[in-house]
């Protein structure tokens, strides 16, 4: 990967919805970037998923959406998601063969290794905000994740 100061800054927020979970999901995601001072939305849908797919799917969606190696500040509100990456869940669930600290499969591993594969060629921080709580961009990406599962429901 290229030095962290050469790297294009992006700041990306995602979100999952469902209802009812597990049910119809849509995801939704906001790419900013700091440098050229663009946004970019992107959303999608799945029939029969879950809150936590959703989440993730969002957040694969959006960093494989970048064309290059970025240094990327994703901001999500599921503790799920970041918690995975910082406390370090991954790394045991991998040296355990993809198995809880209780010894169960790990739900949603095909999405877990498709976040690990994409999230490394970026350079990532992981950051929680809490939901609904006025910001933006979260907002926003909860609108595009709600709207996409809306539309998937009119179509069904």
């Amino acid at each position: 990967m290229s030095n962290s100061s050469s790297l294009q800054h992006v700041l990306i927020y995602t979100d999952g919805a469902c209802s009812p979970n597990p049910g119809m999901g849509g995801w939704g995601a906001v790419l900013i970037s700091k440098k050229h001072q663009q946004r970019k939305e992107i959303s999608g849908s799945e029939a029969s998923t879950t809150n936590n797919r959703m989440e993730l799917t969002a957040a694969v969606e959006a960093l494989s959406s970048l064309k290059q190696p970025c240094r990327v500040e994703l901001y999500t509100d599921s503790s799920y998601l970041r918690n995975a990456f910082e406390q370090k869940w991954l790394q045991n669930w991998q040296r355990k063969n993809w198995r809880t600290s209780g010894g169960k499969p790990v739900l949603n591993r095909d999405l877990w290794e498709k976040l690990l594969k994409v999230s490394q060629l970026h350079e990532v921080a992981w950051h929680w905000v809490k939901a609904h709580a006025g910001n933006s961009e979260n907002e926003r990406a909860d609108a595009l994740a709600v709207n996409a599962r809306i539309e998937l429901a009119a179509d069904s």
